[in-house]
């Protein structure tokens, strides 16, 4: 025996599900990015590239996420910019930005972990500062950050909630869509399923991988 307000809605609890997860994914994947490159920026850069790395950070760690994806969504709206008109993209764009704030403080933690001579040992043998970063530095710090990283991942899940304030539709929008329409409120019971099936496997590969990178070191 079904429930009516799930049958009747599966098209639509599908469609948020899966602008959840492209959310998720693709914030990840453009966070990471950002993430590496400015922290590279803080440790190695000069003094100007430094001065606005930090205020990038603290600009975006210190200010609600929700006014950002807001400012954001009405910057690049056809009025302003005329970039687009679509709540997904301006979605993507806000949570890469902020989740990369944080992703550049793992980062650059984990680029400090490394010895320093390690570093110069690569520059005497004619490596280039992008060199070393890849070939030396990277490498020993992924064991640093896979951990914290994997925890903003779950994070990074969870706020995609918040991209329902600028009307894009992952889960959230989507219950409350049903909702007014049902006048029920199981949609948002649903809702929390659906994040559990999303947040709760990234949590086991997360514990999984601190304890092997605790085994290893």
């Amino acid at each position: 025996m079904g429930f009516p307000v799930f049958d009747e809605n599966a098209h639509l609890f599908g469609q948020g599900y899966l602008t959840t997860v492209v959310l998720s994914a693709g914030a990840l994947a453009l966070s990471l990015v950002i993430g590496t490159v400015v922290a590279s920026a803080r440790v190695w850069g000069g003094p100007i590239v430094q001065s606005f790395s930090r205020a990038y950070v603290e600009f975006f760690r210190n200010t609600p996420l929700l006014v950002q994806l807001l400012f954001i969504a009405v910057l690049l709206a056809p009025r302003n910019l005329n970039v687009t008109r679509e709540p997904i993209v301006a979605a993507l764009i806000g949570l890469s930005i902020y989740t990369g704030a944080y992703v550049t403080e793992v980062v650059r933690s984990g680029i400090l972990s490394v010895d320093p001579r390690q570093i110069e040992a690569a520059r005497s043998l004619g490596l280039s500062q992008v060199e070393a970063l890849r070939f030396v530095v990277l490498p020993q710090a992924v064991r640093t950050v896979i951990p914290p990283l994997g925890n903003l991942s779950i994070a990074l899940v969870k706020n995609t909630a918040i991209a329902s304030g600028i009307a894009a539709t992952e889960l959230l929008k989507v219950a409350g869509i049903i909702e007014s329409r049902t006048g029920l409120f199981t949609p948002y019971i649903a809702v929390l399923v659906a994040y559990w099936t999303l947040t709760l496997p990234l949590a086991w590969v997360v514990s999984r991988l601190e304890r092997r990178l605790a085994f290893a070191r």
